[in-house]
This record gives C-alpha cells, structure tokens and sequence, in this order.
C-alpha cells in the first residue's frame, strides 16, 4: 500500500498527494502501445497476465503512487448477455428497451463471467511494488444504462431519458451485479473501489437525486468508505452535503471544479488538472503546471487534507508522455 494514498482515504494531514491519473495506462502510453500491436483489447482486458502488464506499465515509466487495475467498464453488460465487441470502440449485440429488458440474464447466472477482473487484480497486485496502491472500478447503473440504451454515453442521451422509467427495473438487477462485482474486487486486493459514472453529469441534479442516489445507498450500506465517486460535468446541486454524507471514501472531480473548496468534504478528493493542457508545448506548459499547483501550495497541509492530485477526466490518447512526467516530478518537488 502507499502510505500517501492511505493517508489521503483518512484525511491525514500530509505535505505532498499521492497521484494518480485516470487512464494512466492506456493509447498515450507507448509501453500500452506496444501490447497493443501484439494483443486485442479484449484479451488485453481477460488475460490477468496482460492485464497486471497493462497496469504496471505507468508504475515503471511514471512513478504514479497508485495503480488501478486495467479493465472496462462495459463487461457487467456483456456478462448480462448483451454482448460486446470493439471495432475499436465498443459495440454492443443489442440496445435496451421495454420489449427485450427480460433477456438480462440473472445476476447468479452473470457474476461468473466476471472471475477474471478478480484474477488480473490479483496478478496485478503481484508485480505491484510493496509501496505503490491499488484500486478497482465499475461503472455506475447510470452509465451502464446510458451505454446499454443509446450505444454510447454522447450526445445528451436522447434515447435513454426517453426511457427512463425502465431505469428502475434495469437497476434491480444491476445494482446487485454491481454489489457482486465490488466484492471481487475488494477480495482480489482493491483497496477502494472507484464508481465512474462518466454519464451522470447529463442529468438535472433533481433526477440525480431521485434516480441515482437511492441505488448509491444500497451500495455504500454494503461498502462504507470503500466507495470513491466519479462523474464529469456535475455541479454543486449534485455533490451536496447529502451525497457526500453517504459513506463516500472519496470523490473525484473534473477541471470545473475549484478543489479548494472541497477540501472540508472530510474524504478523498481527486483531481483535478484539464487533461486537455497536457497538449501544450512544454515551456507553456510549465507554466500551466506552476499555476495549477501554486493555489495548492498556499494551503496547509491541514487545508489540503484527502487530495490525490490528478487529471480531471482521463488521460487522452496522443497526450506527450514528456509533460505527463514534468506533472508528476514537479508536483512532487513542490510539494517535498
């Protein structure tokens, strides 16, 4: 385990974060690049020891203090029975709607069908050094409902408002697929367990509240504080004092935010750098990094308490590896 990062799921006062980005191993990254050549994604994804190589890789090049296991989200509805290939995004056999919701498997019949998320953990907990984290994920019941519905979660989710009555039903038996597949993981060796809910943000905080927070309760009554929040574009009427009174280990946020004030949430807090300025040309980019971080440098140790500094949103493919390095080495001397 790392000790910064366990200090942060405490709050435990400490001078520099652990980091950690999302999708820190993935198309940027010459060392998956070279997988990539050799291997398809899904097999990349179903080979625990492909994937533990996947995962180790920004371990080795960049130094992050956590590594997260190195999956997709969408496999809770593949193992459902809808299907799922990439070509080279994800295409499901079929979409959602009234007629076909009986077809989902059940969820004693789906779970099995997970096992090898449990494995690549583990063989990824293996080749982890003793002193580097790490953490697992699924995707919230929204997105998956989104992704399940619409194909994708763009483009405001026409489809899938229009049928957000059948969210429930498709919620009682995912958020108990959801339960089964963050028990895996925790088994397997995640410390936490990140909820990324990409497509929550496409909601009005009062659908948010009505809709997605009542299957939240159910699995934060399972797994207090072994639960960290994520969902791009959500605003303050969303992540109230509610929400993160839950039993949330933490929350993630993207560039919109001013973390600073988050910091009095009493759990994690991640984030939040536009991923998009990792583009810039180096010396604007130093810059860039120099301003982002001074703000966080003004707190105490006390007032930063929970920050894992990071990304925003993920890392994106063509990201120059040489400014993802600057970020983490300058974040690091400024903050020894």
């Amino acid at each position: 385990m790392n000790p910064l990062f366990q200090n942060a799921l405490n709050c435990t006062p400490q001078k520099c974060p652990p980091i950690w980005f999302m999708r820190q191993a993935g198309r940027y990254h010459s060392h998956y690049q070279a997988l990539r050549k050799k291997y398809g994604f899904m097999e990349l994804c179903k080979n625990p020891e492909l994937a533990s190589e996947v995962a180790l890789g920004p371990i080795e090049d960049f130094d992050f203090d956590v590594s997260i296991f190195f999956s997709d989200l969408l496999f809770p509805l593949e193992v459902l029975g809808m299907g799922l290939e990439y070509k080279p995004g994800p295409v499901l056999g079929w979409h959602l709607d009234d007629q076909n919701i009986s077809k989902l498997k059940s969820v004693e019949e789906a779970i099995g069908g997970l096992q090898f998320q449990a494995e690549a953990l583990k063989a990824t907990r293996d080749k982890l050094p003793n002193d580097k984290s790490l953490i697992g994920f699924v995707g919230g019941a929204w997105t998956l409902f989104a992704y399940a519905v619409d194909g994708s979660h763009k483009g405001g989710l026409k489809k899938t408002k229009k049928r957000l009555p059948l969210f429930e039903p498709f919620c009682e038996i995912m958020i108990p697929l959801l339960i089964q597949n963050i028990k895996l993981q925790l088994d397997a060796g995640a410390e936490v367990v990140m909820l990324m809910d990409t497509a929550a943000g496409e909601l009005s905080a009062g659908d948010f509240h009505k809709y997605l927070v009542p299957g939240f309760k159910k699995l934060l009554e399972i797994y207090p504080k072994k639960l960290a929040y994520y969902a791009k574009g959500v605003l303050a009427d969303h992540i109230n004092e509610d929400f993160l009174s839950l039993g949330w280990a933490g929350v993630g946020y993207d560039h919109r935010w001013d973390l600073r004030k988050r910091f009095n949430s009493k759990t994690l807090v991640q984030g939040n750098f536009d991923q998009q300025l990792l583009f810039q040309g180096f010396d604007d980019f130093k810059i860039t990094t120099e301003n982002y971080l001074n703000p966080f440098k003004e707190l105490s140790p006390e007032q930063r308490a929970g920050w894992v500094c990071g990304l925003g949103h993920g890392i994106l493919p063509e990201t120059p590896e040489k400014n993802v390095k600057y970020f983490i080495d300058q974040t690091r001397a400024m903050f020894s």
